[in-house]
């Protein structure tokens, strides 16, 4: 169900350059980009605007044949998150803006996750960003260092993101037979909503010795105070697009659609 009141923008970082799966926001499914199907995910959210950031004019020019907005940011951005803030920069949006950073490899994104953690961050006057979890009930996922777990305090805030699986079972658990904490195991799911002012901040600190440990920049959030509100879902997103297995899992998902 939409809320009428909430109000927020989806920004959705297009980087045609990738290590594992070169050019992947423009390869083929179904007849259309993947960008293209982050694109419709993000419209179906219910958000006010719907952009993408580039660096790149063949991504430009690909979105823009499909009739969606797009944004040139600069090619020097380490992140998705300064792409992201560059452009509310560039849309002078003001400090109280909602922006949720989408990213441009998440073709199957249920469009009610973006509402969610939109809604998080507008019930949560406090909270400098907002996210979203689900439990875990595999053992080789929580086990799984591509996997990133997070464990909250009693209010929801994040307390620590990691590879590593945590929390870790003191008793009972060792090294060749590791328990399952149920109920206390958390996958991460890569989806941020921010305000606009406090995503220029985030964006504009140095990286922490934390996050260039476990390569999360959201530790790099934590590691400054700054708070992280969870919401919870018990249906996950399928994954994202990094190789060509994850472009033929999408592509069978789509089609059983």
């Amino acid at each position: 169900m939409i809320t009428p009141h909430l109000k927020f923008k989806v920004v959705i970082p297009g980087r045609l350059g990738s290590t594992r799966l070169p050019g992947k926001v423009l390869r083929d499914l179904h007849g259309r980009p993947v960008i293209q199907h982050v694109w419709d995910a993000a419209c179906a959210s219910g958000a006010d605007q719907v952009l993408i950031a580039t660096d790149d004019e063949q991504v430009a020019t690909a979105v823009r044949r499909f009739g969606g907005e797009v944004r040139m940011t600069s090619s020097s951005h380490n992140s998705g998150t300064d792409r992201v803030n560059e452009v509310a920069r560039i849309e002078g949006w003001a400090d109280d803006v909602i922006v949720v950073n989408l990213q441009g490899d998440e073709p199957l994104m249920p469009p009610a996750l973006l509402r969610q953690a939109a809604l998080l961050l507008a019930d949560d006057p406090i909270a400098d960003l907002a996210t979203l979890a689900h439990p875990l009930h595999s053992l080789d996922e929580w086990l799984n260092p591509n996997v990133v777990k997070v464990v909250t305090d009693r209010r929801g805030y994040a307390l620590y993101f990691s590879r590593a699986p945590i929390p870790w079972r003191r008793d009972g658990a060792t090294r060749d037979k590791p328990l399952l904490p149920e109920g206390l195991a958390f996958r991460h799911i890569g989806l941020y909503a921010y305000r606009a002012g406090r995503l220029g901040e985030f964006s504009s600190l140095p990286p922490a010795p934390l996050e260039d440990c476990e390569a999360l920049e959201q530790l790099r959030a934590l590691a400054n105070g700054l708070r992280i509100k969870l919401g919870f879902t018990d249906s996950p997103p399928p994954r994202g697009v990094d190789t060509e297995e994850d472009l033929e899992f999408v592509r069978a998902a789509l089609a059983r659609r």
